[in-house]
């Protein structure tokens, strides 16, 4: 599946927004992939797990986890594809947990699904849940990898679309100046810090 047809397939959706966005990771960006948005259609989302399964050819993978929100389906789908269990681990006060009654095993070998991977700070927040069960940490899937060149995870990496997208701290960020609203479309939950930006969340704002 080649870059532009990804590309296509979240434009398509409406899942490739252009903006000014407040991401998961604090930093502002003026493109956003909502992939659920994408994920909504269950056959696509399928599709796209089998393609990536098929990139990941060679990696032994016993469980998939999908930190939530952005990593459920994807993990769910593409434990599918790879013949294996899916669990997911949710955040708490004290950082991502197992519940519902999940586990690993020891020495099972856990890949990390993600829909989009910005910072991959999710993925470093929920390494030490499968540290802690005595588990492997075997690899990263996700369907966009947008990270900068300066956020390297010491874990292999595979996804479908690997994107160049500027991401601006908010002190110096150029949309801001601009005086453009700023759309908050993520899950996780915000620090308590103030921003000169108008922010409304996504369900508010028209793109």
């Amino acid at each position: 599946m080649e870059r532009e047809l990804i590309l296509e397939i979240y434009r398509s959706s409406k899942a490739y927004q252009e903006g000014h966005f407040k991401l998961s990771s604090g930093r502002h960006s003026p493109v956003y992939f909502q992939s659920a948005l994408v994920l909504q259609d269950p056959s696509r989302a399928s599709s796209l797990a089998e393609r990536l399964a098929e990139i990941l050819v060679g990696v032994s993978v016993d469980v998939v986890l999908g930190p939530a929100m952005g990593g459920i389906i994807v993990g769910h789908e593409l434990a599918r594809a790879l013949g294996c269990r899916s669990v997911f681990a949710e955040r708490s006060d004290a950082g991502f947990t197992l519940r519902r009654g999940f586990s690993l095993g020891r020495d099972e070998r856990v890949l990390v699904a993600e829909d989009v991977l910005t910072t991959g700070l999710s993925v470093t927040e929920v390494a030490p849940v499968i540290e802690r069960a005595g588990a492997v940490l075997v690899g990263v899937a996700c369907m966009i990898d947008r990270r900068p060149e300066d956020r390297r995870l010491p874990w292999p990496v595979h996804s479908l679309l690997a994107q160049d997208v500027p991401t601006f701290d908010p002190v110096s960020c150029p949309l801001c100046a601009k005086g453009l609203s700023l759309t908050r479309p993520g899950s996780r939950p915000d620090n308590p810090t103030t921003h000169p930006c108008n922010e409304t969340s996504s369900e508010k704002t028209i793109l």
